[in-house]
């Protein structure tokens, strides 16, 4: 999953902080305590920046996020501390979800700076969420420098890369740049959300899509870039090609194991309602002639919302994962689940 998504900037796993001297850029941090939420809109004088926001409606959700960023009261350095050791020693998630808050306006500042650069305000703000988040989780405090200084250099680093790879996937179709960024969109709001990256269900999910439909955007999108095009924009010499796995083949063993998970698959489907049973088969054409429906289509099928069919179906998935009475059954369907 990882592999497939690194070459749109999404995930950021890979770079390394081992060799920057924090002590150093210390010096050079920006301000968080000056990050007011509903300043931040009047307080920019670059003409790009201006004319970015100009395009904003007064109730546009970036307006609203800044007004609730500003009223999340600043760390002091003893509560930084805190927090710091509770993620650090005890693996403490409130601890982290903390920290984050606190320092959501110091990731505003840090996006400012890059608005004209092909990513919208929102996006430089969501790619900069995901670096904070990732420097929350690695954040050594024994080493003796300031948070907001670890932070600004992951935050930087996740809005660097995404603008790299925006100008990257730019020679794409344009149907295929919008799909991208939805996939973009949701897998940055689910990372926020969830505090990790998200699964690739987890992103099917999210838009609505078959799991199957997802895969073959990306792989339709990694046949459209250059197969010598890095897929990172660090020093890693890998290549899109390396990710690409030819599954046009199945060998006799394969679908034999494929076939005999179907049949229990199907077999347990008796044990569901009849909605959740009719979803399920559906959405990934268990019946005979094999056909995959999205959400909307089953849908406006049974006259209810995407979001009610979604609801439906992941009840379906957990009451199959607990009637599996063994753990090669249990991967088997969470796998053809999966994608």
């Amino acid at each position: 999953m990882k592999k497939e998504f690194e070459q749109f900037g999404i995930l950021t796993d890979d770079i390394s902080d081992e060799n920057v001297d924090f002590k150093k850029l210390q010096e050079l941090e920006p301000d968080n305590d000056d990050v007011d939420g509903e300043d931040v809109l009047k307080s920019v004088a670059d003409p790009k920046v201006q004319e970015s926001l100009m395009s904003v409606n007064s109730d546009d959700s970036v307006k609203i996020y800044l007004r609730q960023i500003g009223k999340i009261p600043l760390l002091s350095s003893e509560e930084e501390l805190d927090l710091a050791k509770k993620i650090q020693e005890q693996r403490d998630e409130f601890a982290k979800d903390v920290l984050v808050n606190a320092n959501l306006r110091l990731v505003v500042s840090i996006a400012k700076k890059y608005i004209g650069r092909g990513l919208s305000f929102l996006d430089l703000i969501q790619e900069g969420n995901v670096g904070l988040i990732k420097a929350a989780g690695r954040f050594d405090y024994k080493k003796g420098y300031k948070f907001s200084t670890y932070a600004t250099w992951w935050i930087q680093q996740s809005i660097t890369r995404a603008i790299a790879d925006k100008a990257r996937i730019i020679r794409l179709p344009i149907h295929m740049i919008d799909s991208i960024g939805k996939i973009r969109r949701a897998t940055i709001d689910l990372t926020t959300e969830l505090g990790h990256p998200p699964t690739k269900q987890e992103i099917a999910y999210r838009l609505g899509l078959p799991v199957s439909k997802l895969t073959a955007i990306i792989k339709s999108a990694q046949s459209t870039v250059s197969m010598d095009t890095p897929a990172t924009s660090d020093e890693d010499s890998s290549k899109i090609a390396d990710f690409i796995v030819d599954n046009s083949t199945i060998t006799p063993d394969g679908k034999v194991s494929h076939d005999s998970l179907l049949e229990d698959i199907r077999r347990m489907l008796n044990q569901l309602s009849q909605k959740e049973r009719d979803v399920l088969i559906l959405r990934y054409g268990l019946d005979n002639n094999g056909m995959k429906k999205t959400l909307d289509e089953i849908g406006s099928q049974y006259g209810v919302s995407r979001e009610r069919i979604r609801q439906i179906e992941n009840r379906a998935i957990s009451k199959l994962k607990k009637l599996c009475k063994n753990e090669k059954l249990h991967d088997g369907l969470m796998n053809y689940f999966a994608g």
